[in-house]
């Protein structure tokens, strides 16, 4: 008859235990859920924004096709290519080569802000340089990530929520100044202003370490 009674108890011990499980791993999987919701609507903002800094970057050359030609400069190393699943765009404008991509955004992540207000966002890095050079060999996202990032190919980033009505957040690296950016008007913004930032400073001659010499 004990043994009855202790069976029972230790069912009842088991059942409070899973209702315990359960519950903790309701809360997990429903927040985990809103982050996939969030990953799903920030992807689809990510991308009509890049096919239309796409669109922009194409207008770009044109133009720049044209401003040269009229110069009498040859305009055969001014293009924009864009690869088959449109998460890549790489622009070249003379001795000047930039790039856009989208391929960061691999997994749901959020822009950190210092009040905590943390806000859930895809990301579009533009790097210096062909980011199919660029990656030659690269092997998984993570080292991607740190062949954009630690070997100061990044330009900046386009932060973009999953709120079609909430603004972008744009970063340049070189400044570290932040530009909130309407959906709409991001795509020309950020092309112009990367744009600039590439081709708009001068290129200073490599030196190697200054040494002393005696006679």
């Amino acid at each position: 008859m004990f043994n009855n009674f202790e069976s029972f108890d230790n069912s009842e011990t088991a059942t409070k235990k899973d209702i315990v499980i359960q519950e903790r791993v309701e809360l997990v999987s429903t927040h985990m859920y809103k982050q996939f919701l969030d990953y799903q609507n920030a992807t689809v903002n990510t991308n009509e924004i890049f096919s239309r800094m796409i669109d922009c970057l194409n207008t770009v050359s044109d133009n720049l096709k044209q401003s040269f030609s009229s110069r009498g400069v040859t305009t055969q190393n001014i293009y924009t290519e864009t690869d088959a699943s449109k998460s890549v765009v790489v622009t070249n404008i003379l001795w000047h080569t930039f790039s856009f991509t989208t391929r960061c955004n691999f997994k749901p992540q959020v822009l950190y802000r210092d009040e905590g207000r943390h806000i859930p966002s895809n990301r579009i890095i533009a790097i210096k340089g062909n980011y199919n050079d660029i990656m030659q060999g690269v092997k998984d996202h993570d080292e991607e990530m740190t062949r954009l990032l630690e070997n100061d190919n990044e330009i900046a980033s386009l932060y973009i929520p999953a709120d079609q009505t909430q603004k972008c957040v744009f970063k340049v690296k070189r400044s570290g100044k932040e530009i909130a950016l309407n959906q709409t008007d991001a795509p020309r913004d950020v092309v112009l202003a990367v744009f600039e930032l590439v081709c708009g400073y001068p290129l200073y001659h490599q030196e190697g370490s200054v040494r002393t010499f005696t006679v």
